[in-house]
């Protein structure tokens, strides 16, 4: 019977010590800030003109720290994403295709805010501004970037 007496790897040792890998860690932070993002849009004083909060639609002037655009159904889809987010971080693939997804599907609604044009159309159902539009590319390349790196680096770690 032979024993293997190399020690661990230093970075996947510490990986696996604490439970959960990068990728996972960056899967539940993302998930918990939508969480709170979302929550936010339902609280008055952290969203200004909450009395204009409305289902959907450019007719909503609640604005989550006076400068994002929410309504009801936007507030949901952030508490949805959160809670995504936070289930698929228990496992490892999980966690990195809701980041690539994510990503993708932030970078999606993007486009789509830019190629509205008109924030004041039915089109707007979300509803989203500029603000909005610029967060969203900003979210969907970083959770793009989370996802591709830290899961490339899992491979990397865990084939040693």
């Amino acid at each position: 019977m032979t024993t293997n007496n190399r020690p661990a790897h230093p970075v996947r040792q510490a990986s696996i010590s604490k439970g959960r890998t990068p990728v996972q860690r960056a899967s539940l932070v993302v998930g918990a800030t939508f969480l709170i993002v979302g929550a936010g849009g339902f609280i008055p004083g952290l969203t200004t003109h909450y009395d204009q909060l409305s289902w959907a639609g450019h007719h909503s002037q609640a604005l989550l720290l006076g400068l994002f655009n929410v309504s009801i159904l936007h507030n949901l889809v952030h508490l949805a994403f959160g809670v995504a987010g936070i289930a698929l971080a228990r496992t490892i693939e999980g966690a990195q295709w809701f980041l690539i997804a994510g990503g993708v599907i932030y970078v999606l609604l993007w486009i789509y805010g830019m190629a509205m044009g008109d924030h004041h159309s039915a089109a707007n159902f979300i509803p989203v501004n500029t603000a909005d539009n610029l967060l969203h590319l900003g979210l969907g390349i970083g959770m793009l970037g989370l996802g591709l790196w830290l899961g490339a680096r899992r491979r990397d770690l865990y084939s040693m």
